[in-house]
């Protein structure tokens, strides 16, 4: 039973197994939800979606295998001309006035109506309480107010509708799409090496239930707290053509820091030179330098640019190509030494990948990165996040 829409899964790329199929026709043997078919949309999608960018790919799936099964009562636009349901302005109502108007009665009833009224209705109405239109209090409509009415067309007022009319257009949940905090912290954790290192701090529960088996009296335990072990190194790419992305570098930054305690950053410029700095406000005044951070940190660190890495690309080849000051020495060379020192490393870019091969810098870090340069996108997160993890 539904192997065929299995096999539309797994056609799909949504990872569908025999054991959660099996588990579908389990909760429908017991009844665990009601026999309509939206309810059985929501149940096989929290069975079989796991990872929310595969959302929108299971609907596409869904809606080909049971094509026709969900009514479009509801969810496309009654045919009712245009022009009736633009509204011309909006009646504004006391609190007096609102609550006298009367609640026409029940979900049935106010349907039954509907279906009425659109057949008894044959010209625009504005105002009013009883006609299909626009700033009034009747049921149907919108602009006006009614406390449980059938808004139909136009934008919600006072959010009181019980249903609404219209064509119902939510954007995709896509593994392309940009992220957020939520979404960037979940992929963070793909990098997550936990250990026990510090003072014990920490009740060891099975540690002090065994010891009191064994000693006869209460024997307590403590132990460590169990930490994300993983060390990261995150440059981050500040100013210029990087303003669009301050939003999307925030959120990394912030995920970042919740996730890994064992976290150093720096800021830099177009490309990371011989100086990087932690306050941008001391940016001249405060500045590390490069070679006290690959002496200071070790080789077990994992490294992290975030960047654009749209600039000249005589301030990646060149001696004194850098906008800011004269470099001694090029951006590609300090490039290496970063990358011999730390293996593991990545650059991400929040410039749609499609968009890369129009820019020689681009090309020219992602050379030098040889190739590990991922788009600041969910997927492109995961990937980066796998890279990093992989034995060097």
């Amino acid at each position: 039973m539904f192997f065929g829409f299995l096999d539309e899964l797994r056609a799909a790329g949504i990872p569908a197994s025999l054991k959660e199929h099996l588990l579908l026709l389990e909760a429908l043997d017991r009844e665990v939800i009601d026999r309509t078919p939206e309810q059985f949309y929501y149940l096989s999608r929290a069975i079989y979606v796991k990872d929310e960018g595969l959302l929108d790919r299971f609907d596409q799936v869904f809606n080909k295998v049971f094509k026709g099964l969900l009514t479009d009562y509801g969810q496309t636009p009654v045919d009712v001309p245009e022009d009736w349901l633009k509204a011309v302005a909006e009646k504004y109502l006391t609190p007096e006035e609102m609550e006298a108007i009367k609640s026409l009665g029940s979900w049935d009833e106010i349907m039954e109506t509907l279906k009425k009224r659109l057949e008894e209705q044959q010209k625009r109405h504005q105002g009013g309480n009883k006609w299909i239109g626009t700033g009034g209090t009747s049921p149907y409509g919108n602009s006006g107010y009614n406390p449980e009415g059938v808004r139909i067309g136009g934008e919600s007022k006072h959010k009181r509708a019980l249903k609404v009319w219209e064509k119902r257009e939510f954007q995709n949940l896509d593994n392309t799409k940009e992220l957020g905090t939520r979404n960037i912290k979940i992929a963070l954790r793909r990098l997550r090496k936990f250990a026990r290192e510090g003072a014990a701090d920490e009740l060891d529960i099975p540690g002090t239930i065994d010891g009191t088996a064994r000693q006869g009296w209460l024997d307590i335990k403590m132990r460590p707290e169990r930490r994300n072990a993983v060390k990261l190194l995150l440059f981050l790419d500040i100013g210029g053509s990087m303003d669009p992305f301050i939003k999307l570098c925030e959120e990394l930054f912030s995920a970042a820091t919740s996730e890994f305690k064992n976290l150093e950053f720096f800021y830099f410029h177009n490309c990371p030179y011989e100086g990087v700095w932690k306050d941008n406000k001391r940016r001249w005044s405060e500045r590390t330098q490069m070679w006290d951070i690959l002496h200071k940190y070790g080789h077990d660190y994992k490294l992290v640019f975030v960047g654009d890495a749209s600039m000249s690309a005589y301030e990646i080849s060149h001696p004194g190509g850098s906008v800011e000051h004269f470099n001694e020495e090029a951006g590609a060379v300090w490039l290496q030494r970063m990358t011999n020192v730390y293996p593991a490393a990545v650059w991400l870019n929040p410039v749609p990948e499609a968009h890369w091969g129009y820019t020689q810098s681009i090309k020219m870090i992602k050379q030098l990165m040889n190739d590990r340069m991922y788009p600041l996108t969910l997927a492109g997160l995961d990937d980066a996040m796998r890279e990093l993890t992989r034995k060097h």
